[in-house]
């Protein structure tokens, strides 16, 4: 049924297409399939790298056993012909949007065009529509309208239950209710696909009297087949249904969490602020309760999420015959986002920062599940029989790069937290903050022939860095942890993100005080001046996020410019569904203590926060002058510009 390569094509001359997962009728044809099982649909290039979610979810199920095609792109104009290649699939189809939320893929916090879309080839635009999640998903629904479509990726896993969106500027229903889909797999799903598919192959192979088979005589399971098959599992975790409201599965349990309605939270923007705190941490609890939303008259239902990958799981997961490579249809054609990770590596999942305008913990969640050395070893070795490799690893990271393997002293306590960050307010006390295990990785990973160099591109966390543990050996790790990464992992400009300079504002955002960051870079500064080399240290920063004011930002340019910096990564706050930040922003209310929060919603209110990044300007000082004139601030006129006012 399959056709694992053992060869890696990188290595060879020339491309054979059945090292990639097919994408044509021709390419099915190679391999002798008739049918494909399950057939995904992307809004991205088809990348066949563990790095781009389409890929890892096609891997998967191929290793199950399964048939998998993946439609990248589609044309959603004209005769439709994209959607109707590959047939109808044995089993179900996916639609897997892409690696980020479409619409912060297409536009700017200004609600304009980016310069390219990263996940196209040569950063085409006209590659993917807006919301690819409900446009591919009706289409497939008009054309083969008893086939299930289940939806996953970020998209809609940050669309499951009503959100807020951005682009439209009002609260939409949860994702199933815009598409019409049948089920949504939310976070890493691995487990959920398999468990789908599982159901309906046996559903298929015991010939269940509501099959009904298709013009090659192949057996296909219909969606009334679909949900009768979930329903009698009771909840395949980690997954979206709709249900009448008379017949939830296993019915109403005195543990659930009932949100307030999608009718509610349209009337008063308060209860949809309530509903986020719900959603936020059982998004972040080791044993989650359901959660049920009613929307037009049924309800969603959101079953709690499968435990965290094992380490032998998530070696798995990345030791598939991944080619690393872009489908040779793209031949000639640069994809943006391919270029940024072909030769990187991800040491881990999960991320227990919290921070309030971040998506990672509700999608990944706050618990690390790290790969073991070994596994990460042969993913460097693989790639340095790539071709084009000239001995330099981009990256050794993760969402946060220095939290691989670490996690609670007291995993007992853990279980019963609900907490989203375990660094906000303060370090958790049960955290182990270990460093020595990503020493060890750094230096194997070096002393791997054919690496030059490892780099460090991913958010570093320098509150770990600095935090005390208690230990002295702990406290050492992580000091020579730091200096191992500006001696050797930093390619002459390390990224952090202090996010800004207000602690209340700071607080807000779950980040730590500025005054860390100003004794990270004085320690930066000196194990650079010890050693004798010349680096930077690139701080990002975000204007109008909730809570923060024209004064607030006015204060972030004198502190920035007293530690002489000329900012260079800055944004506006973007809102995205399911973060505490956009909930703040949308409604007015922060989600946990339900007192107003002001925001800069407006576009001349975001623009005055947004020039003080660069008061260093002279097409801005005069702007800057005449606004802190107006705020009666001269004390910050003579901080900035060196006369009185």
């Amino acid at each position: 049924m399959m056709n694992n390569p053992t060869a890696n094509p990188s290595t060879a001359t020339g491309h054979v297409l059945s090292h990639w997962l097919p994408t044509t009728r021709k390419e099915m044809d190679l391999r002798g399939w008739e049918q494909a099982d399950v057939i995904l649909f992307s809004a991205d290039a088809y990348v066949d790298h563990p790095s781009f979610g389409v890929a890892v979810i096609g891997r998967v199920l191929e290793a199950e056993g399964l048939r998998v095609a993946i439609v990248p792109q589609p044309s959603w104009h004209g005769d439709l012909r994209d959607f109707k290649r590959l047939g109808r699939p044995r089993l179900w189809f996916g639609v897997a949007p892409g690696c980020m939320d479409s619409m912060v893929n297409k536009y700017t916090a200004a609600r304009r065009l980016r310069s390219e879309d990263a996940y196209s080839p040569d950063g085409r635009h006209d590659m993917r529509p807006e919301y690819p999640t409900i446009v591919y998903t009706r289409i497939l629904k008009q054309l083969f309208p008893d086939v299930p479509v289940v939806l996953g990726g970020i998209e809609a896993s940050l669309r499951r239950l009503a959100h807020y969106d951005y682009w439209q500027d009002c609260i939409l229903p949860g994702i199933l209710a815009l598409s019409g889909a049948d089920m949504v797999t939310y976070g890493m799903g691995e487990k959920a696909t398999l468990a789908i598919s599982r159901l309906l192959m046996e559903a298929v192979e015991s010939c269940h009297p509501t099959l009904h088979y298709d013009e090659r005589g192949e057996a296909c399971a219909t969606t009334a087949t679909f949900r009768e098959v979930v329903q009698s599992a009771h909840a395949v975790p980690q997954t979206v249904s709709a249900y009448p409201l008379d017949d939830i599965p296993g019915g109403l349990q005195p543990d659930d969490i009932v949100l307030h309605s999608y009718e509610e939270v349209l009337r008063d923007g308060k209860l949809h602020a309530a509903n986020f705190r719900h959603i936020e941490e059982e998004s972040n609890k080791m044993h989650a309760h359901r959660l049920l939303q009613q929307t037009g008259g049924v309800w969603m239902v959101v079953n709690p999420p499968y435990p965290p990958l094992s380490q032998e799981e998530l070696d798995a997961s990345y030791d598939l015959p991944y080619t690393r490579l872009p489908h040779p249809k793209y031949k000639g054609k640069r994809i943006p986002a391919y270029e940024m990770i072909r030769h990187s590596v991800c040491l881990h999942r999960g991320c227990f920062g919290g921070c309030a305008f971040c998506t990672i913990s509700a999608h990944q969640g706050k618990f690390i599940v790290s790969r073991s050395k070994e596994s990460i070893l042969r993913e460097v070795e693989q790639i340095t029989r790539m071709p084009d490799f000239k001995g330099y690893i981009s990256d050794l990271g993760g969402p946060s790069a220095n939290m691989y393997r670490m996690g609670g002293r007291n995993p007992k306590a853990c279980q019963s937290c609900k907490k989203p960050s375990c660094l906000h307010p303060q370090v958790c006390p049960n955290l182990l903050v270990d460093h020595r295990p990503l020493l060890d990785i750094y230096r194997a990973v070096d002393a791997v022939p054919g690496v030059k160099k490892s780099f460090i591109g991913s958010g570093v966390r320098y509150d770990l860095l600095l935090h005390d543990n208690g230990d002295p050996v702990l406290n050492e790790a992580s000091y020579q942890y730091t200096r191992e990464l500006i001696l050797n992992h930093v390619s002459g400009r390390l990224k952090v993100a202090p996010e800004h300079t207000s602690d209340r504002v700071l607080n807000l955002m779950r980040k730590p005080s500025f005054r860390l960051f100003r004794t990270f870079s004085r320690m930066f500064h000196d194990i650079c001046r010890q050693a004798g080399i010349r680096q930077q240290i690139i701080p990002y920063f975000i204007s109008s996020h909730p809570g923060c004011t024209a004064t607030d930002m006015a204060e972030l340019a004198v502190a920035t410019r007293e530690l002489d910096f000329q900012l260079e990564q800055v944004q506006d706050f973007t809102p995205t569904p399911m973060t505490v930040s956009t909930e703040a922003w949308a409604t007015g209310y922060h989600p946990y203590t339900l007192e107003p929060v002001f925001s800069a919603r407006t576009p001349q209110e975001k623009a005055v926060q947004r020039m003080f990044f660069f008061w260093y300007k002279p097409e801005e000082r005069r702007r800057i002058e005449q606004e802190l004139q107006r705020m009666g601030r001269p004390d910050l006129l003579r901080k900035l510009f060196g006369r009185k006012r």
